[in-house]
């Protein structure tokens, strides 16, 4: 997926600006779905959809910091296979990490902030860009991004969201629709988050996160809870046993326990699923 650019940013002072017909039919649209959320897997799917074609990304990041803590929590979703643990961890490291620096400026400016390799750096009154080295941007394997968030270190809960290799124009109009979307975004995560206690997002930590779960996997362990055996979910899947039990193993990977009932366990805790009747 190509970056578009836009190289000087076309700005304009005229506020706010006018989305066009099929922009805010969509927008209406992703606002209503927001309603509906209850889990995890219901944020990450509602990104997908509508969202996509509002601000279309590969990668987005989510910080949250709840009320009793001082400290954000962070997750992961992408569809690219560029980035991935590694590059995560790189990104949010408290050192030298591209999106850690980005989001500590955005603290400080309030406004959406875009990285770019190619724009010059430059604030305006309702967003900001940031230039960086090409090499810095590589290594990240973000191509683009832009990070926005609601809340302070005054607020009780606080969001900040970074999108990645985005393929949307670095442009007022692009930093107006995030505007637009994030009190909802904002909401979604809030609400998606509120019934975990101490765990908002799936990670308690950085170094301790749950690795996302495909839609498949998430079938799989809804069937796990519900206590059916390999042979009876391949039957459910019409998948063969052994692709349930590489499923499986899978499962307890990426929710890094030992076995079937543990692992549904913390899925239930998590949000990841619902009990079946």
């Amino acid at each position: 997926m190509n970056t578009v650019i836009t190289s000087p940013v076309q700005h304009s002072e005229s506020w706010p600006m006018a989305l066009t017909d099929e922009q805010r039919i969509v927008f209406m649209e992703v606002i209503e779905e927001s309603l509906r959320l209850s889990n995890r897997t219901h944020l990450f799917n509602w990104l997908q959809r509508g969202f996509q074609f509002l601000l279309a990304h590969e990668v987005i990041i989510i910080a949250v910091r709840g009320a009793d803590r001082a400290t954000y929590d962070y997750e992961y979703l992408t569809s690219s296979r560029y980035f991935a643990d590694k590059q995560f961890d790189s990104v949010l490291n408290e050192g030298d990490g591209l999106v850690n620096e980005a989001f500590n400026k955005w603290a400080k400016l309030g406004v959406p902030l875009f990285y770019h390799t190619d724009i010059p750096a430059q604030q305006h009154h309702h967003f900001a860009v940031e230039q960086v080295s090409k090499e810095r941007m590589l290594a990240a394997e973000l191509k683009s991004f832009v990070v926005h968030g609601i809340g302070g270190e005054h607020n009780r809960v606080a969001t900040m969201v970074m999108f990645g290799r985005l393929n949307a124009a670095v442009s007022p109009q692009t930093a107006h629709l995030l505007e637009l979307l994030m009190p909802h975004l904002h909401c979604a995560i809030v609400k998606v988050t509120a019934s975990r206690q101490h765990a908002l997002l799936a990670n308690s930590s950085r170094n301790h996160r749950v690795k996302p779960l495909s839609k498949r996997e998430i079938e799989v362990i809804e069937w796990l809870q519900a206590g059916k055996t390999n042979w009876e979910i391949g039957n459910i899947m019409q998948v063969s046993p052994l692709t349930i039990k590489n499923h499986v193993q899978n499962i307890l990977r990426k929710l890094d326990v030992e076995n079937r009932s543990q692992a549904a366990s913390k899925a239930m805790k998590l949000g990841l699923i619902t009990r079946k009747p």
